[in-house]
């Protein structure tokens, strides 16, 4: 006999006992629905679901209707701090939330577009065993990053060890090759880098490097600076262009020798070339998408004092 194929995967108590679901249908309660009909059709926008009850039996009452159809999902899951649940036992508990967790992440999965893509909120309680669980779920290829959101502002004095600043938000694709993220406008905090120090008429620029770090001979020779000085590249480096392509950027003012002309040759780039959004970086500091007391101060403007104990602010999503 053949040995067994193995698969690498996490394991825990209780894995192969799957819940059995029957189809489920969602009930709408009219007196606390709204309807608003389109102006040019008078046909009914119903576009927004807010659906009470057990979120595993939502799920799969979405089924017949969304499979493969939805763009984009957040979750926020219990982090299971050992507060989520009534009786706190680490393997078993631990394991608890894991079948817990992957019932849902199963429908989840299903519900997703080809190019869609799912963003989970955790911390480091369960964050590192979910991230093998979305692996196996959702496929290690798939894995499109860890996003570190910034939740507080400020240290907790009162922190046995150290104080937690942020939590993680595991994103992934259903098909990596289909899913596109979109790109984020440049901000004054970038463009502000850009000045016009000779007040050259294509506008602000930024002094960029005229170095590589490898010498190649074709492009180790003297530049003339307009004080009259000669300068090389430092050993080690070269110019990062070519002789006939440096006195040409140097015709067309496109080379910076410093206010008094004796300074290393700079690369000017202008603000007005170069592309004017940016890629999304995986640090989202508290000041660009709110922390823990602006959420807990929105939600008390909604409900008042009954406070979930931790709201998401709205700038996150």
């Amino acid at each position: 006999m053949g040995e067994k194929k193995q698969k690498l995967e996490l394991t825990w108590i209780g894995k192969d006992n799957r819940p059995r679901l029957e189809p489920r249908i969602l009930l709408e309660v009219s007196e606390k629905s709204y309807h608003a009909p389109h102006r040019a059709t008078d046909h009914d926008i119903f576009d927004n679901r807010l659906i009470f009850g057990d979120n595993l039996l939502a799920l799969k009452a979405l089924e017949q209707e969304f499979t493969g159809k939805i763009k984009c999902i957040y979750i926020d899951p219990p982090y299971n701090t050992g507060s989520a649940f009534e009786h706190y036992d680490d393997g078993l508990e631990h394991s608890l939330w894991l079948s817990l967790i992957r019932s849902r992440l199963q429908l989840l999965h299903t519900l997703l577009r080809d190019d869609g893509s799912i963003w989970i909120s955790i911390d480091d309680t369960e964050g590192h065993y979910l991230k093998v669980l979305c692996d196996e779920i959702f496929g290690r290829r798939n894995f499109l990053s860890t996003v570190i959101w910034q939740k507080k502002y400020a240290p907790k004095s009162d922190s046995k060890h150290f104080s937690e600043s942020h939590d993680f938000i595991l994103v992934y694709a259903k098909q990596l090759d289909q899913f596109q993220l979109g790109r984020l406008p440049k901000t004054e905090k970038q463009t502000g880098r850009y000045t016009n120090r000779d007040s050259d008429p294509r506008g602000p620029w930024k002094a960029s490097d005229v170095l590589r770090n490898e010498a190649r001979d074709y492009a180790i020779f003297p530049v003339k600076l307009p004080s009259g000085r000669e300068v090389l590249p430092p050993p080690g480096t070269s110019w990062r262009f070519t002789k006939e392509k440096f006195e040409e950027l140097m015709a067309d003012n496109r080379i910076w020798f410093g206010v008094d002309g004796n300074a290393r040759p700079a690369y000017k780039r202008f603000l007005s070339e170069v592309v004017d959004t940016i890629p999304s970086t995986t640090i989202w500091p508290y000041d660009e998408v709110g922390h823990n007391d602006e959420s807990k101060k929105e939600i008390r403007a909604l409900f008042g004092d009954d406070l979930f104990s931790t709201p998401k602010p709205e700038r996150l999503l």
